[in-house]
């Protein structure tokens, strides 16, 4: 079984920042791909950024460039999201996620295990 713990979140003012973790626990694997979504109320589940296994390779979504920076710490089993210049639509519940490959993976759909979310909340 493989647990995802998201931690980080909460209420920031505007032009604020937040960092945000995901930690892997219980069945582990030797290469995976790592990436953030959000979910925000009445909408879909929209792609924040993702890391190859390596960290080598980053993608991000157009609305949180130059803002987002996403990392990793593979001994710790650890994934990061640092979210500066935080702006009200920024605000979503923030979901982490897992597949093992060791590609770098954007879309909800090839990802196999997900963390239950922390809320991020920007206050204007």
């Amino acid at each position: 079984q493989v647990q995802l713990v998201e931690s980080g979140g909460g209420l920031v003012q505007a032009g604020g920042s937040l960092r945000l973790s995901c930690a892997i626990s219980g069945r582990t694997f030797s290469v995976y791909g790592m990436g953030w979504f959000r979910q925000a109320p009445g909408k879909e589940r929209e792609f924040v950024a993702a890391i190859s296994w390596s960290g080598g390779r980053t993608s991000y979504a157009d609305s949180v460039k130059g803002r987002f920076t996403i990392s990793r710490d593979n001994a710790k089993n650890t994934m990061y999201l640092q979210m500066n210049s935080l702006k009200p639509e920024d605000t979503a519940v923030y979901y982490c996620a897992v597949r093992p490959t060791i590609r770098l993976v954007t879309t909800s759909d090839e990802y196999t295990y997900w963390g239950q979310g922390t809320q991020v909340t920007v206050s204007s």
